[in-house]
């Protein structure tokens, strides 16, 4: 259940990120916009991601859209009240975990979003407010519409994702409990060792 949320989840990151924008804009929302114009442009040429290379589709992700998450901040949520008490190396190791895990997630979904349309819903954002929510609705023919809605907050200047939530559940909400029992089990240690399993064995035969 939830390899499939993820994939959901990750999928329509992909297809909002490819939603047309004739111009970048300093909102939110024409930020998500106009990084996917380009990824979305580069999928639909590039056939080696058509097929399913994932080094190319990793590479395309680390250069275009990683830069607009803050996995930080994704990981502290998810990992919830037990990130204050994780060392500072572990919160180190936790994060390049967590991101590991979610970018070959992403990867292994990349050749799919170019079959999906997606609306943007109007911006409810005042003026000077620095944590908003964008919210879409994505669709693929023959199949019921998902909500997609992209919590961002602006960061030394920048717009960062920094949660997903299809159909009203939050990506990082969907890891938080595993995440606990993992650590209430085997302390943050354990779910460091988890993660890196889960990426090694993925790392060899795709996303599980």
């Amino acid at each position: 259940m939830m390899r499939a949320f993820l994939m959901r989840a990750l999928t329509a990151v992909c297809v909002a990120m490819a939603a047309s924008s004739a111009m970048a804009a300093p909102g939110p929302d024409e930020v998500i916009k106009s990084v996917g114009d380009e990824v979305l442009a580069i999928v639909r040429s590039d056939k080696a991601i058509q097929s399913g290379d994932l080094q190319k589709s990793l590479a395309l992700i680390e250069e275009k859209v990683l830069p607009h998450f803050d996995f930080s901040r994704m990981t502290a949520l998810a990992v919830g009240r037990d990130w204050r008490s994780a060392s500072a190396d572990q919160k180190t190791a936790l994060t390049n975990e967590f991101r590991t895990l979610l970018v070959r997630s992403y990867a292994n979904a990349l050749n799919r979003f170019k079959d999906y349309q997606i609306s943007f819903k109007p911006l409810k954002m005042k003026d000077g407010e620095t944590d908003t929510v964008v919210r879409t609705e994505v669709r693929k023919a023959g199949a019921q519409p998902d909500s997609v809605d992209y919590s961002v907050y602006l960061k030394n200047g920048e717009w960062k994702v920094y949660d997903v939530a299809v159909a009203g559940v939050s990506l990082i909400t969907s890891y938080r409990d595993s995440f606990g029992q993992e650590i209430k089990t085997s302390g943050i240690d354990g779910l460091i060792a988890s993660l890196k399993t889960k990426n090694s064995q993925n790392s060899s035969g795709g996303a599980k």
